[in-house]
């Protein structure tokens, strides 16, 4: 049950701080926390990951909507036959991270962004994409290391 409850909590932190970004960054565009380091700053993504796919809003909700079926698929069907917590932990993260981002495509036609690492010039994220690629790391750890996961 825990592992149907994780991505509605991940989707609703996800909402909230976009909210927040919304309200408090949009209109200032970035506030410095660590200088020469960290920002958060309001961006609008109509892409992907690194914007790729720009502006291609209907071809990334499709494939989100499929993935994250398939994906709230496999989690049904992993807690139905018991198998690893890292499987059922990993696709919860993936498939809280891929709503959150998925509602912001549908209502908004672009995703907010916030997170904004200056130091190494990496493209500006936000919470539910962090929820993906720890659900990611997991997966892989879960899939190289453990022999119950699968």
């Amino acid at each position: 049950m825990i592992y149907i409850i994780i991505p509605i909590l991940l989707v609703a932190i996800d909402q909230t701080s976009k909210y927040l970004a919304v309200n408090y960054l949009k209109s200032i565009g970035s506030i410095e926390l660590i200088e020469g380091v960290f920002n958060v700053t309001y961006a609008i993504n109509t892409g992907a990951a690194f914007s790729i796919l720009s502006g291609k809003q209907v071809f990334l909700i499709l494939v989100t909507t499929a993935v994250t079926g398939f994906l709230m698929y496999y989690l049904f069907k992993a807690i139905k036959e018991n198998k690893s917590r890292i499987l059922k932990l990993s696709l919860s993260l993936i498939i809280g991270g891929a709503l959150g981002n998925l509602i912001d495509r549908i209502r908004l036609n672009y995703v907010i962004d916030y997170f904004d690492f200056t130091l190494i010039n990496y493209p500006i994220f936000n919470v539910a994409d962090v929820f993906v690629v720890c659900g990611t790391i997991l997966l892989a750890y879960g899939i190289l290391f453990r022999k119950d996961i699968i």
